[in-house]
């Protein structure tokens, strides 16, 4: 079973903006959620992936994932049949000391102005260097889902943070 492993966190700043080596516009819908499973259509730059995802049992460390590219039209088709609340974000990769990627999105539309980042790791345990703008972690908090923020956005949160 393929089982991702991921810590999110809050991002202070904007210092991930030059430490970047890539970056890419994402757009993802959701044919169904719920329960904590989902299965999203994404294009990330002019690719598009499927992806179905499993409830975690871990306070939201793990969790199943199944993930394959699809033909971009395929993804463009999915997406104009999505549940309501597209996501945009741009996406940025940086390498922290220790080798490890962080992958920082930077929120459009109603959740402009939230800025997340999550590093994947082969093990809940595994060490891994954070970089200095990455702020509270925020793993499990079923806020900062991106299936959550398509019913909840970012802009109707006030100063819940």
């Amino acid at each position: 079973m393929a089982q991702e492993i991921e810590r999110k966190f809050l991002v202070e700043g904007d210092a991930y903006r030059a430490l970047a080596f890539d970056s890419s516009r994402i757009s993802q819908g959701y044919i169904s959620s719920g329960n904590g499973r989902t299965v999203r259509v994404r294009i990330r730059g002019e690719r598009g992936y499927l992806t179905i995802k499993g409830p975690s049992d871990d306070g939201g460390l793990s969790r199943y994932e199944f993930e394959m590219e699809i033909p971009l039209a395929d993804a463009r088709d999915l997406l104009a049949i999505c549940e309501p609340g597209v996501i945009e974000k741009t996406r940025f990769l940086v390498r922290a000391d220790d080798g490890h990627i962080f992958e920082v999105d930077e929120f459009y539309g109603d959740n402009e102005g939230l800025v997340m980042a999550e590093v994947e790791l082969r093990s809940a345990d595994e060490p891994y260097v954070k970089p200095d703008f990455i702020g509270r972690e925020v793993t499990g908090d079923r806020r900062f889902y991106n299936s959550h923020l398509r019913h909840y956005p970012f802009r109707l949160w006030g100063n819940t943070l």
